[in-house]
């Protein structure tokens, strides 16, 4: 996994003040509507952002577990049971409760053409499993955690620190949702932080989670079966 470059510690930091500086720069686009700067996703950007990032510290995305899990049918297993049981989890429990509490359901109306379209299923679907659950967890989970978890060294506290801070982000970054919609995926970013973890850091269980969860909105949007309202 990544290490701090103990060689050139000054070096390390203004690499990262620089990152920093360019997702909040991006986040600030994309909130304020520059769709000339953010355009559709801030995921490609900061995607691109993570690979540079990684080269320059002599490192590529297998450092940060972008490489083949140690069994593949354990993986694509709980990927898939953990990815239905957060959707099962969102829908029975999470959304209902931040619901009440916002006086809100999450917004989805962007995703309103996606009833009765067998097209735009197909489009959201493909999106589904490249720009979000490849992309979000290369970016989120492999990019962003390791690397505010690098910061703070050998310290204990590290990871809990960096999945407090990676999930609120993953939340924000959701904000067309509403503030039921950003909570939900605040903790939805929580648990995917939790799967990368506990398989070892490799992102190929969350991948599959993320993908299964979206998947099964979709299909529950395309049906009219979505619990709204």
């Amino acid at each position: 996994m990544v290490r701090p470059d103990s060689s050139n510690p000054s070096r390390h930091l203004a690499l990262f003040a620089l990152e920093a500086v360019v997702i909040a720069g991006l986040f600030w686009a994309d909130i304020n509507h520059w769709h000339h700067v953010v355009v559709f996703s801030k995921t490609p950007y900061i995607l691109l952002l993570g690979w540079l990032s990684l080269r320059l510290r002599g490192l590529g995305w297998r450092a940060v577990g972008f490489c083949p899990p140690p069994s593949w049918p354990y993986a694509l297993a709980l990927g898939v049971a953990a990815g239905s049981l957060m959707e099962a989890l969102e829908l029975c429990c999470t959304q209902p409760i931040l619901g009440r509490l916002f006086h809100q359901p999450p917004d989805l109306s962007l995703l309103a053409p996606l009833r009765g379209n067998l097209l735009a299923l197909f489009v959201v679907l493909l999106l589904t499993w490249t720009l979000a659950a490849f992309g979000e967890e290369l970016v989120w989970r492999g990019y962003l955690l390791n690397r505010i978890a690098l910061l703070f060294g050998a310290m204990p506290y590290r990871w809990p620190v960096a999945i407090l801070v990676t999930s609120a982000l993953f939340g924000l970054a959701h904000f067309v949702e509403g503030p039921t919609g950003m909570a939900e995926n605040a903790i939805d970013g929580a648990l995917l932080c939790g799967l990368y973890l506990m398989s070892g850091r490799n992102l190929w269980i969350p991948i599959v989670a993320n993908g299964v969860t979206d998947t099964l909105d979709s299909l529950l949007l395309y049906s009219g079966h979505y619990p709204l309202g």
